[in-house]
């Protein structure tokens, strides 16, 4: 039976740089989602149109909720960063469970800042989208579920390189 991982805790970080949590001000945060790039094909012979996957991705945009300004965002704004989304996840399972911890590196700049609509009663959120994503990994419990590098030319689905036969076909 597969185990239920309810998310218990999250925090945004800079990556390389120590002091940079977000865990008490961060109201939510999206890791991108994964989504292969298709080749359409509809042979003028042929009875369907396929789209064939391919081994990338398509371009990824994570993003976070922060609630209030987030002061520290405006520093590098626009330039690339290595990030950490950090994640509690509390296994649920007969007998117990216990707390895993999730890791996602992004590398990316923050391109895009747009606070809510909010008044004084209210804490305003403020949102942060990336673009320009060149590294993405994610780890649960230890385990790297999947690794993409766009200058390694390297994309990994638990630990299977999806890409090493491309690269060796094209001699890198």
């Amino acid at each position: 039976m597969q185990p239920l991982y309810q998310l218990s805790a999250v925090d945004v970080r800079r990556a390389q740089e120590a002091g940079t949590s977000r865990a008490t001000t961060i109201a939510k945060l999206a890791m991108p989602g994964l989504s292969f790039v298709g080749s359409e094909h509809s042979p003028g012979g042929g009875v369907m149109a396929v789209k064939f996957t391919q081994p990338r991705l398509e371009a990824l945009e994570p993003k976070f909720e922060a609630k209030g300004i987030d002061l520290d965002v405006f520093r590098g704004m626009g330039q690339t960063d290595r990030w950490v989304f950090a994640g509690a996840y509390r296994e649920k399972k007969p007998g117990g469970g216990g707390v895993v911890p999730a890791r996602a590196i992004i590398e990316g700049a923050i391109s895009a800042w747009e606070p809510d609509e909010s008044d004084p009663a209210e804490l305003q959120g403020c949102n942060h989208t990336f673009a320009e994503v060149t590294h993405y990994e994610f780890i649960l419990n230890g385990v790297e579920l999947f690794y993409v590098d766009f200058f390694e030319n390297v994309i990994r689905m638990n630990g299977v390189d999806l890409f090493a036969d491309d690269r060796k076909a094209l001699g890198i």
